[in-house]
């Protein structure tokens, strides 16, 4: 049977005008639902449900997780500091759900794949913090908000020996998109880093203990249908997943 993979929307609370203005309004990119459906699973967008029981019922019905990327910011106050930018926020709903589904899915050893902001979550959920502007905080960066289009690569990122990126990616190097202005800072106790770029930044982490755990920075959403190597960290997710439903 196919896994079933939660996809987790953004949602505008009624204050975003990309998305509904002030009518409260779900979103998400057909990229993501498409590299699930055409890779093997079945794409299952998570409704952003309050209660707990309710989170809990609907990862009884997923075999994996893929957390998507937002543009607003995750709320610097989950992780211990104050907002020093003005950048947007992500609103309160989503940020809550996703770090309480972070959490059971560890519990539960549910295959996870953070894309971009998912990855920040997946860090601050797990105890890490995030430099809230790379180029306010880090001067000798390099500019993560690429001018071309997010379909082509524009960087590399280093993988580290012996991690689940580089077994799921098989190379050392590759070439990756890039449209971020937030990256980790310090990594949470129970991951690792497995990605770096030339200028220092962490490109992606996981967890050495969980059966799948891995989050990236980059948004291979755009690139899978073209690069091979970009195709298989949904491969490696549905893999897992498949393991789940198993």
């Amino acid at each position: 049977m196919k896994p079933v993979i939660g996809v987790t929307p953004d949602f505008n609370a009624g204050d975003r005008k990309d998305m509904g203005g002030r009518e409260p309004t779900y979103f998400l990119r057909a990229r993501y639902i498409r590299a699930i459906e055409e890779l093997g699973g079945i794409p299952l967008i998570l409704p952003l449900v309050a209660e707990p029981a309710a989170r809990r019922r609907l990862l009884d019905g997923v075999d994996g997780l893929l957390l998507t990327g937002s543009g607003p910011d995750l709320p610097p106050r989950l992780y211990g500091e104050k907002q020093r930018y003005k950048f947007p926020l992500v609103s309160e709903r989503r940020a809550d759900f996703e770090l309480e589904v972070i959490g059971q899915a560890r519990r539960r050893d549910l295959p996870l794949l953070g894309i971009c902001g998912g990855m920040q979550a997946v860090n601050v959920a797990c105890g890490g913090s995030l430099f809230q502007d790379i180029g306010a905080q880090i001067p000798r960066a390099m500019d993560h908000r690429q001018k071309t289009k997010a379909i082509y690569v524009s960087h590399a990122v280093r993988v580290a020996p012996k991690s689940l990126l580089r077994k799921v990616v098989a190379r050392e190097k590759l070439m990756v998109n890039s449209s971020h202005h937030q990256s980790v800072k310090t990594v949470a106790p129970s991951l690792t880093a497995s990605a770096i770029s030339p200028d220092g930044i962490i490109e992606a982490i996981e967890s050495p203990t969980q059966r799948f755990l891995l989050a990236i920075q980059w948004h291979p959403e755009f690139l899978f249908d073209r690069y091979e190597v970009h195709r298989r960290l949904f491969e490696a997710l549905l893999r897992a997943a498949r393991r789940t439903r198993a």
